[in-house]
């Protein structure tokens, strides 16, 4: 099992929305060190859900539904998609300042490379920020 880290402006499409759809493609990327993470998915894994710009915070857990394919919104076959289903919001959500904060978080790829998109993470990060979120998930 990986885990990691997704982001996207909550104008551009919220936690919200992404449950109420019961789960997206996860198209746009244009970074090809975020479209080799997506690549590098593989179905089962675990996604946490980061509303960045706005509220900058994690929202909940996603997991991937299908494994990359072309992005059917771009006629470059560079890019790629992974299908996202929602698994369960956080209940309280873990804002970018309590992450900054967590001694254990220090090497988070969110603060080391903060422009990045799609970002893995660690087994330890993943484990700590769900427990920041007060929730828990039987594959973490």
């Amino acid at each position: 099992m990986n885990y990691w880290l997704v982001k996207q402006e909550p104008s551009a499409y919220s936690w919200q929305q992404f449950v109420q759809d019961g789960g997206t493609f996860w198209n746009g990327v244009r970074n090809y060190q975020a479209r080799n993470n997506l690549q590098a998915m593989k179905k089962g894994d675990l996604v946490l859900f980061y509303h960045s710009v706005v509220g900058k915070e994690i929202m909940g857990i996603a997991k991937v539904a299908k494994e990359a394919y072309p992005d059917p919104t771009s006629d470059d076959p560079n890019w790629v998609v992974v299908d996202l289903k929602p698994v369960k919001a956080f209940n309280k959500t873990v804002t970018l300042d309590e992450i900054k904060n967590n001694a254990k978080l220090k090497d988070i790829a969110l603060i080391k490379q903060s422009r990045l998109s799609v970002m893995p993470l660690k087994a330890g990060e993943f484990k700590t920020l769900i427990k920041m979120g007060d929730t828990s998930h039987p594959e973490a």
